[in-house]
């Protein structure tokens, strides 16, 4: 079930979902709670769940308090409560759980749904999302002939590149892109590609979404990292 955006709290959908401070948002929602300026995953800050500008971020004060004999025993006292209702807590929440037994058997299994889990997924086809030109992918349903794990097409032979000015070492770590992808209009913090395209100098935001460099088109920016694999 798609979650309520923390702004205007209607459904936010995948494409036009964004993962930060604990809660989902429209990219056009999220911005600062004082002059309502648009806001990036790199130009945000948060204080307590909420997003604030550079200018807007508060400030935080302390008050001085006194460290008499009688704060001392108020503080100790509060401490051994919260300890003793963190332990019954604990003991309360491990009456919900179900010991599952770890046998070799159980391991085995758990194995073997991982891999066919993988496999399917590498396999899903990219699936019309409504409203929009662009795809995402679900897991494929299950298939009584074999699944074999997608493979990535041979890569070309490129020249050596040069290393970067200042002593810097060249990307190790370079992804391959599974489908293609239209950047939303107007949103200038994503990027578009084609399936077949190499991205480099990934950094991962959440759980949907990577900041990377598209080798063809050397343009930055936000990708959903659902559409890339390591390679």
């Amino acid at each position: 079930m798609n979650p309520k955006c923390a702004r205007c709290d209607k459904t936010v959908y995948p494409v036009e979902k964004m993962n930060c401070l604990d809660k989902s948002w429209h990219k056009g929602c999220f911005n600062c709670e004082v002059c309502k300026i648009k806001l990036t995953m790199k130009t945000y800050k948060g204080y307590d769940k909420k997003p604030y500008c550079n200018a807007h971020y508060p400030t935080t004060k302390f008050t001085a308090v006194a460290d008499t004999p009688e704060n001392k025993r108020c503080q100790q006292q509060q401490k051994r409560q919260s300890n003793l209702e963190y332990q019954a807590n604990y003991r309360e929440s491990l009456k919900k759980f179900t010991p599952v037994s770890d046998d070799p058997e159980t391991r085995r299994v758990q194995q073997n749904q991982k891999q066919y889990s993988q496999a399917s997924y590498a396999q899903a086809p990219p699936q019309p999302v409504s409203g929009g030109g662009q795809y995402h992918s679900d897991p494929a349903p299950p298939r009584s002939e074999p699944v074999h794990a997608y493979q990535p097409p041979p890569e070309e032979p490129r020249m050596a590149a040069a290393p970067p000015m200042g002593g810097g070492r060249p990307p190790v770590e370079r992804y391959v892109a599974l489908y293609d992808y239209a950047a939303a209009p107007g949103d200038d913090d994503e990027v578009s590609f084609n399936e077949g395209d190499y991205a480099f100098d990934v950094e991962v935001i959440d759980d949907g979404w990577m900041t990377a460099t598209i080798e063809r088109t050397h343009e930055r920016g936000m990708v959903p990292s659902n559409y890339f694999e390591r390679v």
